[in-house]
């Protein structure tokens, strides 16, 4: 899928990876704008091609009392702002059918969250809006069988799908990255890296998820060089009091070191 399709991306003629990175979840409209501003400087500065992402509802909680948003309408109307405000495209998630049109108003990329990629009503909704679809590979599916959930995109007419790795569950607290999955899901799509969430350690007793952030950057080597087309990493300014999987998330003060060195790689891999 070309790149250009996607309204107000920019370095699409750099041979460089591209990015979706922003936070978990839209907690408000300061910090939304605040670490789109630092990452869209970065990413131009090395010029990587930049999809802003935030979640305007987290459905798929451990707890009833799990932050879950701070109102459809408004964080929708955040992601809107932060794309006005910098000219720059936007992903947010969905969980419900009813979700697709409603955030395709807003955004430019419709996510379709792991545990849901099975849900035919809900991926071919996304795929009518028109919008490029990024489907996550279950935890609990094999790379091969992705090629089912692109299929639907593409009988729904669109032909605007990724495909995005996020691990697969590995016993029952932990997640694994099978790099030969890489080069067999990109014979049906474009490949995503989700370097974070493949980096959860899920079903914690206390009902909140844990993670190995210090592992980040071992993950995104791991996938640039394996030739991914695309990188996801959640990342904030203060990931110990993120409202959303802060336990897994980049401290944005990283984020320029990391990239600087896969952006290197990546100009290593090319030159192969």
């Amino acid at each position: 899928m070309d790149l250009n399709l996607i309204p107000n991306i920019k370095h699409t003629d750099s041979d460089n990876f591209f990015l979706l990175a922003g936070p978990c979840a839209i907690e408000g409209e300061d910090m939304a704008l605040r670490i789109a501003e630092k990452v869209i400087s970065i990413t131009d500065k090395l010029k990587i091609p930049y999809v802003f992402k935030g979640s305007f509802k987290k459905a798929n909680r451990s707890r009833i009392d799990s932050f879950t948003g701070i109102g459809d309408e408004n964080a929708l109307k955040i992601l809107r702002k932060v794309s006005d405000t910098f000219n720059v495209p936007t992903v947010t998630d969905i969980h419900e059918v009813s979700d697709a049109a409603k955030a395709a108003e807003y955004v430019d990329v419709l996510q379709i969250p792991a545990f849901l990629v099975r849900q035919t009503d809900l991926v071919v909704a996304a795929a009518n809006t028109g919008k490029v679809v990024n489907l996550k590979k279950g935890q609990f599916m094999s790379p091969d069988a992705m090629q089912h959930a692109v299929q639907k995109v593409k009988d729904s007419g669109s032909e605007k799908a990724w495909i995005t790795d996020r691990g697969t569950m590995f016993g029952y607290q932990d997640m694994i990255v099978d790099f030969r999955g890489i080069p067999e899901m990109k014979a049906f799509a474009p490949v995503v890296l989700d370097v974070t969430h493949s980096l959860q350690q899920p079903n914690q007793s206390s009902g909140v998820t844990g993670g190995r952030p210090e592992m980040i950057e071992t993950i995104a080597r791991a996938g640039v060089v394996n030739n991914v087309d695309g990188l996801f990493i959640e990342t904030h300014f203060d990931p110990a009091n993120a409202k959303s999987d802060g336990a897994n998330m980049l401290d944005l003060a990283h984020l320029e070191n990391l990239l600087t060195n896969l952006v290197e790689i990546r100009k290593v891999v090319n030159s192969l």
